[in-house]
């Protein structure tokens, strides 16, 4: 019997200097997506992601960066193994859009545009204010919660963004009001409350001018082809439609990512995920979250070669 499988994407944060190499020295398919996908927004891949630069931490290319060689990685594997088909897909943050890709509702030139731009409107919608987020740890979720919403009744901008695992949540919003919530959160339980280096507040309100470009470029983009189902940040249940995808990823600006929930409510319905593009943040993530489900990752041509065996054979 075929296995049942999730092909999951990590979100913003997975990139680094070197990522995508292996792919791009060893397989010709890589050079020509690499090459396709740099015509299409005027950038040399090669030198973005191989060469020291402050341009790939640089949220409008940082999100083509990682969503191209995570595109890459799944190409690379459904040559390697033609016949094993997806079970659902799912994607953090970011990683939702390289789902919708994976299952073949956009193309993947298209997606790098869309992500390209994606990137360019949150970058936008924070430039004239002082946004971040705050990775907290050691923290029940309802107790962050109960902080956020108290803050916002006082006046400050505030909320819960990212469900990574049970204690570690990022929240988002304005810079100066996280800050403030700092001793607060650690009073409450945070072992950590840690201001990320970013000038963007993803997932919450302060994105909203943000929601409609990107829906406007979907529109023209996202296809009713999906191989199989996408699981959505939002709500952590399946879509296959465009309008679903469309209505869903717009609201997913301004909502918080529930990955935790998102893998809790998968874990009975398949047998192995596989992780798709640098690291394996994953992977990491999902021991922590859903013991009893194995996750396997493809970053290079090794752990490509790896996967292929455990998973083709």
């Amino acid at each position: 019997m075929a296995k049942k499988i999730a092909m999951i994407f990590a979100g913003q944060g997975s990139q680094a200097i070197g990522m995508g190499k292996s792919f791009y020295e060893n397989s010709q398919i890589a050079r020509d997506m690499f090459h396709k996908a740099g015509e299409r927004i005027g950038v040399d891949f090669s030198k973005l992601l191989f060469e020291e630069n402050e341009q790939i931490n640089e949220t409008a290319y940082t999100q083509p960066a990682i969503l191209l060689v995570q595109m890459v990685a799944y190409r690379l594997f459904k040559e390697a193994c033609p016949n094993v088909e997806a079970t659902l897909f799912l994607g953090h943050s970011l990683g939702e859009l390289s789902a919708l890709c994976a299952s073949g509702a956009i193309d993947y030139v298209d997606a790098v545009e869309l992500v390209h731009k994606r990137g360019a409107f949150m970058q936008s919608a924070c430039d004239a204010i002082e946004a971040g987020m705050m990775a907290l740890v050691g923290i029940d979720d309802t107790a962050v919660e109960n902080i956020c919403a108290t803050a916002q009744q006082e006046g400050k901008k505030v909320w819960p963004a990212n469900y990574n695992q049970d204690g570690q949540l990022v929240v988002a919003g304005m810079k100066a009001d996280l800050v403030a919530l700092e001793q607060t959160f650690k009073d409450a339980g945070a072992k950590r409350a840690l201001l990320l280096n970013m000038s963007v507040a993803s997932h919450c309100p302060l994105l909203e001018s943000a929601q409609e470009p990107l829906a406007s470029l979907m529109e023209g983009m996202v296809q009713e082809s999906f191989e199989a189902p996408v699981i959505s940040n939002v709500t952590t249940l399946p879509y296959k439609t465009k309008q679903e995808a469309v209505s869903l990823l717009k609201d997913q600006l301004i909502k918080p990512v529930k990955y935790k929930q998102s893998i809790e409510a998968i874990a009975s319905q398949v047998d192995l995920a596989i992780e798709f593009g640098n690291g394996a943040v994953l992977k990491g993530l999902n021991k922590r979250i859903a013991k009893d489900m194995e996750t396997l990752n493809v970053s290079d041509m090794e752990s490509l070669a790896k996967v292929k065996e455990a998973v083709c054979s």
